[in-house]
């Protein structure tokens, strides 16, 4: 039987499931007419958000599409190729849509559902987390289904090819560049969502925490709706769209490696399979979520622990069966899932040993605080430096395992593909139980939101403790999701260049690469590629500074106009702050976005496939260390504020405190926009790259 059936099964059975989330979130109560008043804004203002965005996406996607069409007129890439690109975006915009749908309407919920036990509040949240995770995964499953079987169609009936692996190459050929429209999602997203979430942080948090010294989440703020609703367009929808992304690209470029490493049909099936039974792993973990009463940060999070380990290991399980079965006499392909899987944990394990407060670095961040706000940046700097370490030697180990353990041989370029193909595999293994990885991210958010909706509806002290209790947790499950999302990135990226390389190598099979680091195109692309993360990472800084700047004036304006509103006597303007997040992360998110779209093309047409690769190189192992940098750095210094404000250092409002507030709002950029985004880049490149080879190439054999 033909193994994609079983994937297209896969596929239903994860939405089924999201859609029995769903429902199961939407019965609970929203609670009083004041919750619903709060939580109906925030819906209101993500829902306007998403249209403007995906009015503005849509016109960069007809531009590309356009293009993408002339050059298949041409000849120069596949006739299939433009509309793959269109349903890659369309997917990975409808996985962050409804997610973003969901964790809006689960906010309120939430929040009601503490007032009854921790545990309730716990459920509620993750269940519409869990939502955003089985529709990405089954969404990005239908994608792979639907153009599997209408390639297979084509390729046996009307434009027939009589050797199967002539057939599989095509198909997995064209299948990679639906990944290049996910990607291009996925960056608007991140970056939109990130410059619109934390634009609105920084200017709450700098007038109304640091200025006015009202509380976090005070309805006095104007800026505190807005801020509630970047949470949804960015940690929700951004992170949503980027995962899809990152699944579907690593499914599919290990497919495509399958060929070339003499594995055929087999080796395509075997992440194929993979994906499905994760689907399966992911849901029978999610039943083993939940917690006490009383349950301290340790408790919770050994809670979303459980789940997630129950998967890997059943995953773990039964990919040893997948491989006998399809590989019998490749056992080392298991291995390599191991590896991916192990890697994957590990790395979630070193992000939140850096940025939880429940361990040393955190705390003796929060203690710098006593010496001033410039000691705390400086501290949580080199914090972030420091945690690259361990996160480039998992990741180095498991790429060294999966290849080796595949059989692969740098001598010899037979075997030399079997351990590309190795890479890959751990790169599925990784994302293979994604379902529940991102339900415990995507539960972060809704947590926060909880708290705020608490903090605006004075519901009692209690259910106050137990929304930040729960909104404490996701922090730190947020900051493993982003650790997890780059760590994924790039085994996802090293994966995507063995099939670039192998790509230019079916298209041009004259072609010579030359990737000796002396070679000057490649040592001029290697520049060219780590610089870009740092140049990306500058143009995203820069851009929520610049919004962040108008927020700061628009709240200002409003606490000085507005008569009544310290004493809460007067309602503040939320809807003009929402106005401004959106209308400037719009602007401001298209030029690091066309960045990465353009620069891999243009350098492509100067110095050849062989600069390419470089880029792709530089940029992977460049990307990969600055993002992992900010985003522990980041989480860091927004946990050691919470630290304080549990009562460490002389507890909120004290000068520890305010210097705490300070190394957060600098961090927000840097574990909310920046950071997660690089990953983008670092596989956006990649595909750009993938899917412009024929134009490359062809160019410079002339």
């Amino acid at each position: 039987m033909d193994v994609m059936y079983l994937v297209a099964l896969g596929s239903l059975i994860a939405l089924g499931f999201a859609f029995s989330l769903f429902k199961k979130v939407k019965n609970q109560p929203e609670g009083t007419e004041r919750m619903i008043e709060i939580a109906t804004a925030i819906r209101k203002g993500a829902s306007a958000y998403l249209r403007r965005q995906y009015k503005g996406v849509s016109i960069f996607f007809a531009v590309v599409f356009v293009v993408l069409f002339i050059l298949s007129m041409m000849g120069y890439v596949n006739n299939f190729i433009p509309f793959a690109f269109l349903t890659g975006g369309f997917f990975s915009a409808l996985s962050g849509f409804i997610g973003m749908k969901t964790a809006t309407m689960a906010n309120d919920r939430t929040a009601f559902a503490a007032k009854d036990s921790l545990n309730k509040g716990l459920r509620v949240a993750f269940s519409a987390g869990a939502v955003m995770g089985f529709v990405v995964v089954g969404l990005g499953l239908l994608d792979l289904s639907i153009w599997y079987f209408f390639l297979r169609f084509w390729y046996t009936t009307v434009d027939v090819l009589k050797s199967e692996a002539l057939i599989i190459q095509n198909i997995t050929s064209n299948m990679l560049t639906f990944g290049m429209g996910a990607s291009c999602m996925a960056l608007f997203a991140r970056v939109g969502g990130g410059i619109f979430t934390k634009a609105a942080d920084v200017g709450a948090d700098l007038v109304g925490k640091v200025e006015a010294g009202i509380p976090e989440d005070d309805p006095r703020n104007p800026a505190v709706i807005a801020d509630n609703v970047g949470d949804n367009v960015g940690d929700v929808a951004g992170m949503g769209a980027d995962l899809y992304e990152s699944y579907v690209g690593s499914i599919v470029s290990t497919s495509s490696l399958a060929v070339a490493a003499g594995f055929g049909m087999s080796g395509v099936a075997v992440p194929m399979l993979l994906a499905a039974l994760g689907v399966i792993a992911s849901i029978i973990g999610t039943f083993f979520v939940r917690t006490k009463e009383d349950a301290t940060q340790k408790t919770l999070l050994k809670a979303l622990r459980t789940g997630t380990y129950i998967s890997a290991a059943v995953i773990a399980v039964a990919s040893y069966f997948v491989v006998k079965a399809v590989l019998p006499g490749s056992i080392g392909v298991f291995w390599a899932i191991i590896a991916g899987l192990v890697a994957g944990m590990l790395i979630g394990f070193t992000t939140e040993y850096y940025t939880s407060d429940n361990y040393k670095p955190t705390k003796n961040l929060s203690a710098t605080s006593e010496t001033g706000p410039a000691t705390v940046i400086i501290g949580g700097l080199s914090l972030g430096m420091m945690s690259t370490v361990w996160p480039v030697i998992i990741v180095g180990a498991a790429v060294i395992i999966s290849f080796f353990a595949c059989g692969g041989n740098i001598l010899d370029p037979s075997s030399f593909n079997k351990g590309l193909y190795g890479v890959g595999v751990a790169a599925v293994g990784m994302l293979s139980t994604l379902g529940i990885t991102l339900a415990t991210d995507a539960y972060g958010p809704i947590a926060d939101n909880a708290g705020g909706i608490a903090e605006m509806a004075h519901m009692g002290e209690e259910v106050r403790r137990r929304t930040d209790a729960l909104d404490s947790l996701g922090n730190t499950t947020a900051a493993t999701g982003k650790g997890f999302a780059i760590g994924s990135a790039a085994l996802t990226a090293l994966a995507l260049i063995a099939a670039y390389i192998s790509e230019v190598s079916i298209i041009a099979p004259n072609m010579q690469f030359n990737l000796s680091i002396t070679n000057p195109p490649v040592l001029v692309g290697l520049f060219v590629g780590a610089m870009m993360p740092f140049l990306f990472a500058a143009m995203t800084m820069e851009a929520v500074g610049e919004a962040a700047q108008s927020i700061v004036h628009e709240v200002r304006r409003q606490f000085k106009n507005i008569k009544g509103l310290m004493e809460g006597k007067a309602q503040p303007d939320y809807a003009s702050c929402v106005d401004l997040c959106t209308r400037s992360s719009q602007r401001l998110m298209l030029p690091p976005a066309i960045l990465a779209v353009v620069v891999p093309v243009v350098l492509g047409l100067i110095l050849g496939v062989n600069g390419v690769a470089g880029l792709l190189a530089g940029t992977t192992v460049s990307g990969f260390v600055l993002a992992v940098m900010m985003a522990n750095a980041g989480g860091s210094w927004d946990n050691a504020k919470k630290y304080i404000e549990a009562g460490k250092h002389g507890g909120k409002g004290s000068e520890s405190h305010k210097a705490a507030v300070v190394g957060d709002t600098v961090g927000d950029p840097f574990k909310d926009t920046s950071g997660p985004a690089i990953n983008i880049l670092i596989k956006l490149t990649s595909m750009v790259s993938i899917v412009f080879a024929g134009v490359v190439a062809v160019i410079h054999l002339m």
